[in-house]
């Protein structure tokens, strides 16, 4: 029994860093796939492949592959407008000016900006004063981190990093909007078809703006390794692998791989792009971290507890 304990406990910490660097390293793939791709168009095929191997797997893995009823559309319809469309198109847009860490640092605010929405949203929710200081805090290290210049507030890498920022915005409000929602849907289900739907939406995202088109895409073997990696390693395997870890884990623990996302973006990003880590990316993602810290202040102390007996068992 306790030998088995030990083996599961090991498999969960080699998933949990085997997941933090697929997604850690998908920005550094976001960004090299830039060169061959127009960015919204991007995304969306992006999704189109991973969507139809997520539904693949929905019909082989749980009862229920097809949502049924208002209640289950409406929440694959948030799912896919917010989280999956409003969340890519952003981050790959703005990506052209943001290098992977800093990409992966802003993105890593979400748990913080759900907290807040959730706050304003759900009724249940409440945000103590230490949270609305984790909150801010978060809000801080993003400024920190983009380093704005007064004098040109309008700068590409400004503008870069605040649609980066509007991603995890739409990423957070999607979670919070997808709780209001009184529907049972397996979550690999939901998942499927709003990445379906998303892709659709970015599609047509794409299809209106006047810079992107079909015909710019450049079919090198980099562009089909980076598009490979995300559609497969970071979207459909990555995911599952969440979804197990979800369940042994916790919502808590899970999140933490936010936190140590953005250190393999970074090393990614230096090692294939040669992209440098500056001292206000650095700074940026110890404030934002505090700010978690703070917002989850509560669930982490009753978290602390059971991980200090789990390490005494080993």
């Amino acid at each position: 029994m306790a030998s088995s304990a030990i083996v599961s406990r090991y498999r969960n910490a080699a998933l949990f860093v085997a997941l933090a660097a697929v997604w850690g390293s998908a920005f550094m793939a976001i960004k090299a796939g830039l060169d061959y791709f127009p960015p919204v168009l991007f995304a969306a095929i992006r999704y189109d492949i991973a969507g139809v191997l997520m539904l693949g797997y929905a019909a082989y893995a749980v009862d229920r592959w097809r949502p049924r009823g208002r209640g289950e559309w409406t929440l694959v319809l948030v799912g896919g407008a917010l989280m999956i469309a409003g969340y890519h198109a952003f981050l790959f847009v703005g990506q052209q000016y943001a290098t992977s860490a800093v990409a992966a640092v802003v993105v890593s605010l979400s748990p913080v900006l759900t907290t807040g929405f959730a706050r304003a949203l759900l009724p249940s929710e409440r945000l103590t004063t230490t949270g609305l200081a984790g909150l801010f805090l978060g809000l801080v290290g993003v400024v920190v981190l983009s380093n704005p210049d007064p004098n040109n507030l309008l700068a590409t890498e400004v503008v870069g990093k605040a649609l980066v920022f509007a991603a995890a915005a739409s990423f957070a409000l999607g979670s919070v909007l997808t709780r209001r929602i009184d529907a049972e849907l397996p979550i690999e289900t939901m998942e499927a078809w709003s990445m379906l739907l998303g892709a659709v939406l970015m599609h047509a995202a794409s299809v209106a703006r006047p810079t992107e088109s079909l015909a710019a895409v450049e079919w090198t073997p980099e562009a089909i390794w980076a598009l490979a990696y995300l559609a497969i390693a970071a979207s459909a395997l990555g995911f599952l692998v969440y979804f197990d870890l979800l369940d042994r884990l916790g919502p808590i623990e899970i999140n933490l791989v936010s936190y140590v996302a953005p250190v393999f973006a970074a090393l990614s990003g230096w090692w294939f792009l040669e992209e440098g880590i500056t001292l206000p990316t650095v700074a940026g993602f110890v404030i934002i971290f505090a700010g978690f810290c703070l917002v989850k202040h509560e669930a982490l102390a009753r978290e602390l507890p059971r991980l200090r007996t789990a390490g005494s068992r080993r």
